[in-house]
């Protein structure tokens, strides 16, 4: 076998030999298998909580080994993984999350860029050195209930927040390493889909995630949260929500950049995946700090509204810097890339003066696509300055460009073509 060829992050760091190991662990490779049918949990429509918790401890204490949901649907409120226990939904199994917000104790967690009282995930882990979350069947959040009453709260106060109606999320992972979260079918999340927080090396292989847009959107529900961690892997997924797809978070707020819990996103890499409808294929934002080292390349898209979306908040400082997007074709409903001042919930906290953020080494390259809007770029130097920009063998069919490439300083074009039609 010849060796792999050296590879470079945008700012010339290396890619790690990490980023190429994507053999899905089998479930003979997770230990002992502990099948919750045989711990009293039934495929009956009943909530399972207390005893597939029970199980958890039970194969922590014994040593570790896997959970090992087969088919059938079994129904559970939030679980607390543990050192040395994995999860397997098997081929025509589904863990399916209750729709009774009280089966979700209050605890403190991380949301929406801060640390505070709110509700836990369907499947949580704390701490954890490689964890496993594999198999072929299906994690399902049973987030119906949850969307339609998050609409009718809107009816009564079109201003309420997301956290305002409560809502769990599907997976929430904090200071964990090693994670593989693979081949799964995740969907239907009442909130955001997969949140990792202060995680190192986490790689997802092979998922398929999904949240409806009709006939109930489901509001919210990013496929994967990406807030203050390094070495992270999206390979090989397929991303269909009624939000964004891969975002990058770390915090938010006026002196967000020197808040303990918040910090960058640095070497992530998402490659080999398809898209079906979203939001945007990679955002920076809304509660966005320091991203760094970001690689999205060899990606498919079929209508989505955005491919690339930097949200830059007034009262948020932001530094996004030495991003790549190579290799995309497909059609884009809205933009193909989209910087502009987000003002969602704007909140200076007192604050008399306006941060100021940075958006530069930023590369398009190699891609082929159609959408309405090419560059929908805006100029705002009392907010945010962009330089650097490298955009380089595209093929656009767009109904307009929106702005000219001069908005940005020190852009370089080549081999450029914005074919504007009227379809």
């Amino acid at each position: 076998m010849s060796e792999q060829r050296q590879e470079f992050f945008p700012d010339g760091t290396p890619i790690g030999g990490w980023f190429y190991q994507t053999d899905v662990p089998s479930l003979k490779d997770l230990g002992k298998p502990y099948v919750i049918t045989d711990y009293g949990v039934k495929d009956d429509g009943q909530i399972y909580t207390q005893a597939l918790q029970d199980l958890i401890d039970r194969i922590a204490s014994e040593g570790g080994g896997v959970l090992v949901v087969p088919a059938g649907t079994y129904y559970t409120g939030a679980l607390f993984f543990k050192q040395g226990v994995h999860l397997y939904v098997e081929e025509g199994g589904t863990l399916k999350g209750s729709d009774d917000i009280s089966d979700y104790p209050v605890c403190q967690t991380r949301i929406e860029g801060e640390c505070c009282a709110y509700y836990p995930a369907l499947i949580n882990a704390d701490g954890i050195d490689g964890l496993v979350i594999c198999g072929q069947g299906t994690i399902d959040g049973n987030g119906l209930r949850a969307w339609k009453a998050f609409w009718k709260r809107r009816e009564w106060n079109p201003d309420c927040t997301n956290k305002d109606e409560q809502r769990p999320r599907l997976v929430f992972l904090s200071n964990c390493t090693n994670v593989w979260i693979a081949d799964l079918r995740l969907q239907n999340s009442p909130f955001w889909t997969n949140h990792i927080y202060q995680c190192k090396r986490v790689k997802f292989i092979g998922c398929r995630i999904f949240a409806p847009k009709a006939p109930v959107p489901a509001p919210s529900s990013d496929a994967i949260d990406i807030d203050v961690c390094t070495d992270v892997l999206v390979k090989n997924c397929y991303m269909e929500v009624n939000d964004d797809s891969v975002v990058l978070k770390g915090g938010k707020g006026p002196w967000a950049d020197t808040q303990e819990g918040n910090d960058a996103n640095e070497r992530i890499l998402v490659e080999d995946c398809r898209y079906g409808f979203c939001h945007s294929g990679l955002t920076c934002g809304s509660e966005s700090v320091h991203n760094k080292n970001v690689l999205v390349r060899r990606i498919e898209v079929n209508d989505i509204m955005q491919l690339i979306h930097f949200k830059l908040r007034p009262d948020t400082p932001q530094h996004y810097e030495y991003i790549t997007v190579e290799n995309v074709k497909g059609n884009i409903l809205g933009s193909f890339i989209n910087i502009n001042p987000w003002t969602q919930f704007f909140d200076l906290k007192g604050r008399t003066d306006k941060p100021v953020s940075r958006v530069e080494n930023i590369t398009i390259r190699d891609c082929n696509c159609s959408c309405a809007y090419f560059f929908n770029v805006s100029k705002d130097e009392k907010q945010y300055t962009m330089s650097r920009f490298n955009l380089k063998n595209l093929q656009i069919r767009a109904l307009a460009q929106v702005s000219e490439f001069s908005v940005v300083d020190d852009v370089k074009i080549e081999n450029v073509h914005v074919e504007e039609t009227n379809k």
